[in-house]
């Protein structure tokens, strides 16, 4: 018998690609099974900036800060009320709330009732500030919480000085 007969009559190597096979498909199986079992992020949330202002002189409905132009080029803070609820008007508690830009950040976490009151000058917090020409400027709302999509707003609060 040559080598090229032992070769064509040799029923081992049929094993390894039927093997292959069989791996692929219970490999694919286990992995629809874990994609199944993690729940996606369902609900969006609804977010509300109650009111806005320079801390000292008060807070406005809405989400527009004035400060006086005797701050022009001087760092100062600003307070802001939020309020975060599920699309049944559910508060959504523990939600991480950020607020940046005009070189401050105020971070903080809604309570049971779904509010948060964010300052710009806390232990991880920057005031705001204004350029001696700038006029107005805008801070970004970011807010993430177990179990929603994550809301991002651009310009959600919106600072003027007046002149």
């Amino acid at each position: 018998m040559t080598i090229l007969e032992k070769l064509f009559n040799d029923d081992r190597a049929i094993e390894l690609p039927i093997n292959i096979v069989v791996m692929l498909v219970v490999g694919m199986v286990a992995l629809a099974a874990l994609v199944a079992i993690i729940p996606p992020p369902t609900k969006n949330m609804s977010v509300t900036i109650d009111s806005a202002g320079e801390q000292g002189a008060g807070m406005n409905p809405g989400n527009t800060v004035i400060v006086d132009s005797a701050t022009a080029g001087a760092p100062f803070t600003i307070d802001v009320a939020i309020s975060v609820v599920d699309p049944d008007g559910y508060p959504v508690r523990n939600a991480n709330v950020v607020l940046r830009g005009l070189g401050g950040v105020a971070t903080g976490v809604t309570n049971d009732a779904g509010q948060c009151t964010l300052t710009t000058v806390t232990p991880g917090g920057a005031q705001v500030n204004l350029g001696s020409n700038q006029n107005e400027g805008a801070m970004d709302l970011t807010i993430s919480a177990n179990g929603f999509y994550d809301f991002e707003k651009t310009d959600a609060v919106i600072v003027v000085r007046t002149s």
